[in-house]
């Protein structure tokens, strides 16, 4: 098993070419033609899970957030993040990563499922398959039945297994028709409202953000940037066990970026 026939598969199950022309997924290192074993599947490439993957000795670590996103211009050991890299292509580990590719095709379904939503929509299109159907980021929907804010932030807390939540607007107000968007969705308010969501569920809000949108009649809750797109590992680690069962695959385990006290 080689890195190329790993990224090949991954390419046609989650295209790259449906990423948004922001984003920067794809194999970020390595050697296409790697001999691989160990396959190590995280949310990003922090300095923890790649001192893990060295520590196992993963051929390939697999994650959702793109280890580079913007332009470089060193690769050493002084310099952030040129030093991640370094100690990647040191070890012989190559990094591949699926992102906006993976949120059009795969987690909001994840999502939805998790939150047992019902008669959704896509939140904001961002393109359209060949047969005309669209594809885009985030999307509206039923909770199973009205409930407040408040309980509908225990609701989300255990669907995603998390340890708090942030909530802007009034708690006892009732809501069915809630918006989620996985992972920085502090800008989506407005097509949320275009929506009729009472609600949107996402991360990365900001204190205007949340403000402003309780002020136009949508309530906001902040469930974190990795506190909804965490369930990428449990999906993509059991896709890649069961595409190629002779290879070893170990999930990152769930650790929350922050503490809450």
């Amino acid at each position: 098993m080689t890195v190329r026939e790993i990224v090949h598969n991954l390419a046609v199950k989650y295209p790259p070419e449906l990423a948004l022309d922001w984003d920067n997924p794809g194999l970020q290192v390595g050697d296409m033609d790697r001999p691989v074993e160990k396959v190590y599947v995280a949310l990003e490439a922090t300095d923890a899970v790649i001192q893990e993957c060295i520590a196992w000795g993963a051929d390939l670590l697999v994650t959702h957030h793109p280890l580079l996103m913007a332009g470089i211009k060193k690769v050493n050991s002084e310099e952030f993040p040129g030093c991640k890299l370094l100690r990647l292509a040191e070890n012989r580990i190559a990094h591949y990563a699926m992102h906006t590719n993976y949120d059009v095709t795969e987690m909001s379904a994840l999502a939805i499922r998790a939150l047992g939503l019902t008669e959704t929509q896509i939140l904001e299109a961002t393109g359209t398959f060949e047969d005309g159907t669209e594809y885009g980021v985030g999307f509206v929907g039923l909770l199973p039945e009205a409930m407040t804010a408040e309980v509908c932030c225990d609701y989300v807390k255990k669907a995603f297994e998390l340890p708090a939540v942030r909530l802007f607007g009034d708690a006892k107000k009732s809501v069915r028709r809630i918006a989620v968007c996985p992972g920085s969705g502090k800008g989506m308010a407005a097509p949320a409202l275009a929506a009729g969501a009472e609600l949107l569920v996402t991360g990365d809000i900001g204190h205007h953000d949340g403000l402003d949108a309780v002020d136009q009649g949508l309530l906001m809750m902040d469930a974190g940037h990795y506190g909804i797109e965490h369930i990428f590992i449990g999906q993509m680690g059991d896709y890649l066990q069961k595409e190629f069962p002779k290879l070893t695959v170990r999930k990152a385990e769930i650790r929350h970026p922050f503490a809450v006290f």
